[in-house]
């Protein structure tokens, strides 16, 4: 017969062997880890803010000021703030369909879901030119009826969509399936319409996932480069993203200038990066209660 405490003893090694590792083994993967960070991420975004504020803090607020940068910026956020809410309605309509329904083609809708994050951005801009450019399939149509797509506004919309649009996807398909369907069937059999089980019950349960695909979702439409800059036509004052604007004072030898613009960029990012730890550690502090 066994003994007893050959019974108990767990077949795998806990979750404790971590902590029966070497100190020198634990100094030296954090000691790896932090001059990898160092290295690649901190040096980097330091120099890169050394040399925004280079020539002093008039060139910069200069820089930050011009016409040009203004328009940059504001055509930034106009972009972002289209896409995001598009990306948003169709992340939470593929989410929902993907996890609470089973039916011929889901695995087709998942995968195309994925097709932005396989294609290069240029690509997707190439794709778009060849279609609403004035050689593209759209292009005489658009052309006979004053419609601009290319070189213009909505066709920087479109690309960012396109590049963008599997961020809220992504991010609540596994949310949605993991609280399952028990929640939504209880309510409708209270009574519950297709708008009260969407508000009170399905939408606060995916809340933080939401969230946090929403801010991925900004962060890449403000910061996209390649896509906008195949269909953007490069036009200073009209077309010229924050991204753009940074390349073309770069290539002008505005070098200042160029990083100006870029820790604008920068700073969003780390805002960003900030507000998605935030949502992350009130995700985890909601599931401990």
């Amino acid at each position: 017969m066994s003994h007893p405490s050959n019974i108990m003893r767990p077949p795998f090694p806990t979750a404790s062997r971590g902590r029966e590792d070497p100190p020198v083994m634990r100094l030296l993967l954090i000691g790896m880890s932090m001059v990898f960070l160092a290295v690649f991420l901190i040096l980097p975004l330091a120099n890169l803010f050394y040399q925004a504020f280079a020539k002093g803090w008039t060139h910069y607020w200069q820089a930050l000021n011009a016409p040009n940068s203004h328009s940059a910026m504001r055509l930034t956020f106009l972009v972002a703030a289209i896409t995001v809410p598009l990306n948003t309605v169709f992340g939470i309509i593929a989410a929902w369909a993907v996890a609470k329904f089973d039916f011929r083609g889901k695995t087709l809708l998942v995968t195309l879901i994925d097709l932005p994050f396989s294609f290069s951005p240029v690509v997707s801009g190439m794709m778009f030119l060849m279609l609403f450019g004035m050689q593209g399939y759209f292009g005489p149509w658009l052309e006979a009826h004053h419609i601009r797509i290319v070189f213009a506004v909505p066709g920087l919309v479109l690309v960012t969509v396109f590049v963008t649009f599997p961020f809220v996807a992504r991010e609540l398909i596994p949310v949605m399936q993991a609280t399952g369907v028990e929640q939504e069937q209880a309510a409708m059999t209270l009574g519950a319409s297709g708008w009260q089980l969407f508000w009170q019950v399905t939408l606060p349960s995916v809340k933080w996932g939401l969230l946090y695909g929403v801010i991925l979702c900004n962060a890449r439409a403000m910061g996209e480069f390649g896509a906008v800059s195949v269909i953007s036509g490069h036009i200073t004052g009209l077309t010229d993203t924050m991204p753009l604007r940074v390349e073309k004072l770069y290539n002008e030898y505005q070098g200042a200038a160029a990083f100006s613009i870029a820790s604008v960029l920068a700073l969003l990012a780390v805002v960003t990066l900030f507000i998605k730890q935030f949502f992350e550690w009130r995700a985890a502090r909601d599931s401990q209660t």
